[in-house]
């Protein structure tokens, strides 16, 4: 439809139509922007030596942060691997580092801009590396939804949750309401503290993970989630359904996790049998149920480690880090494939590519810092608020 088309029909497109189809910017958006100047080319031979020569010389000035997620041709340079509050912790941990260069999404840059001092500086190497979870819940959206749930007389009994993988203004948010941050290896922990607070829990951004920790872990029922819907009036509940609730959950969920299936699993039971399905929290409900394992990035890991050899092992998470198992542990007779038969990459981890990397790690050597990431104070004292409960978690 054309702008002189929407003008006859008076349509108003919205703030989110405008950026879905880049005419408009939001600056609190995982959504990012192109990096400025020119980038190498990807077909130069000479990338891996440039990265290199830029890393030694910049020294101890440096710390590259690579996330399991990203590409095998990044993930080479970096200093430590891990999940996203791993990683921000180890940076946090080498306040020598002037640079914390991180490879991986917009909101883990954040949470290690929090955490780390005043004097270190994070740099993600291309800002359009953001995170589909993260962009399914605003800071606007989240407060319309509190007015919702204040409306329905029940915001004092709520408690929110709010996973890593969310922006720094809902981890404030969260921090500004009573709540906590909680990971996908302690989110049940974080879960017993919440109901020990309040009566129930709003959990954002990932419904999946809120809903198999609520029901497997802890033993709720399905009936005792709701799911609330951001793009529907009142999150297209009754204010009966949300008294009713213990677990509202928002309406977000992981590209890459959700899009495994039962189907998923039945179908590589059948083609490999004695197969171990092995997933992470983020999958559905009904994968989760399926599936013989179910744990964190660093509990897949722990798991394959332990595994004995020639054992067969189905994995639902991320395919980059499933490559790299298959390909450590082929050695052990140890048969790792992907869960799903179409394989996915999680397409905004991989915007962080050998030349990005090398442009930043050039643009630092050089004395030009770049695609900073830097979170304003307030918000960075509530979400700070937030992750210090969540550390002081029993």
């Amino acid at each position: 439809m054309t702008t002189a088309q929407t003008q006859e029909l008076d349509v108003q497109p919205t703030p989110l139509a405008l950026l879905l189809l880049g005419r408009e910017a939001d600056p609190r958006s995982e959504r990012g922007v192109e990096c400025p100047g020119d980038l190498p080319s990807p077909s130069d031979p000479d990338l891996v030596e440039r990265a290199r020569a830029a890393k030694a010389k910049l020294g101890d000035k440096v710390f590259v942060l690579g996330h399991h997620y990203q590409r095998d041709e990044v993930i080479q340079f970096a200093d430590v691997t891990g999940d996203s509050f791993k990683l921000a912790r180890d940076a946090a941990a080498r306040p020598q580092a002037e640079y914390i260069v991180f490879c991986g999404v917009h909101f883990m840059a954040e949470s290690a801009d929090i955490l780390t001092g005043d004097d270190q500086k994070v740099v993600l190497p291309d800002l359009a590396a953001g995170c589909s979870m993260a962009d399914m819940a605003t800071a606007e959206q989240v407060a319309e939804c509190w007015d919702v749930l204040t409306e329905a007389g029940i915001a004092e009994q709520v408690v929110p949750v709010s996973y890593m993988n969310s922006s720094a203004d809902i981890k404030a948010f969260t921090g500004k309401h009573g709540g906590t941050i909680c990971t996908s290896s302690n989110a049940k922990r974080a879960l017993d503290w919440a109901f020990q607070q309040g009566e129930k829990v709003l959990f954002l951004p990932d419904q999946h993970l809120g809903r198999n920790t609520a029901v497997r872990d802890m033993g709720m029922s399905l009936e005792d989630c709701v799911v609330y819907n951001p793009h529907k009036p009142n999150g297209g509940l009754t204010a009966e359904e949300l008294r009713g609730a213990k677990m509202i959950l928002w309406r977000g969920h992981c590209s890459v996790h959700g899009r495994f299936s039962l189907d998923s699993v039945n179908e590589v039971r059948e083609r490999i049998p004695g197969v171990n399905v092995l997933v992470h929290p983020e999958c559905r409900h009904e994968v989760v149920a399926a599936a013989d394992h179910v744990g964190s990035t660093e509990y897949i890991i722990k798991t394959l480690e332990a595994a004995p050899a020639g054992s067969k092992w189905a994995i639902g998470t991320e395919l980059n880090l499933v490559r790299r198992l298959a390909n450590r542990f082929a050695s052990e007779d140890k048969e790792i494939v992907f869960l799903d038969r179409t394989v996915c990459f999680c397409s905004t981890m991989n915007r962080i590519d050998l030349p990005h990397l090398v442009w930043a790690l050039e643009s630092l050597a050089e004395g030009t810092l770049v695609n900073r990431i830097e979170v304003d104070k307030e918000t960075e004292a509530f979400a700070k608020l937030a992750l210090e409960r969540m550390l002081a978690l029993p």
